[in-house]
């Protein structure tokens, strides 16, 4: 159900919602994008050119971040506007990795109904998103 304007505070919080990634999820995602490069599949490519491992794509965890806020929205054409700058990778080792997301309602513009929400993403510790912002249509 979409989320009421009426309901929402400045200060609300989203999450945290962990979002595990593995590396058949990084295969899916490479297939749907036609992202192919190898650091986001092969281990041996990935560290031969001084990586840790492999990593998500920038869009893929760019998306799971998005997602948290779109299921907090209650529909994911409400959220209007969204962007991020990448501060550190989502490194995939073979047993997976987690992206935790959270956020914080920013600001309300009531004449719009629309709220400000910033992301948090991290991943092994690290920040890996920066700069997050969504702005949510609201009913």
């Amino acid at each position: 159900m979409p989320r009421s304007f009426d309901e929402v505070s400045v200060g609300d919080q989203l999450g945290p919602v962990t979002v595990p990634v593995a590396r058949e999820t990084l295969v899916a995602y490479a297939g749907a994008s036609l992202d192919q490069n190898p650091i986001h599949q092969d281990e041996v490519f990935a560290k031969s050119v001084g990586l840790p491992d492999v990593i998500a794509h920038g869009m893929w965890t760019m998306g799971a971040a998005g997602t948290v806020v779109a299921d907090w929205a209650g529909d994911a054409g409400r959220v209007v506007e969204y962007g991020t700058r990448f501060t550190s990778m989502v490194v995939v080792p073979s047993s997976g990795a987690e992206l935790e997301v959270s956020g914080v309602v920013k600001s309300l513009d009531e004449a719009a109904r629309r709220a400000t929400v910033e992301l948090t993403a991290t991943s092994g510790g690290q920040k890996v998103l920066g700069r997050a912002l969504a702005i949510v249509q609201l009913d």
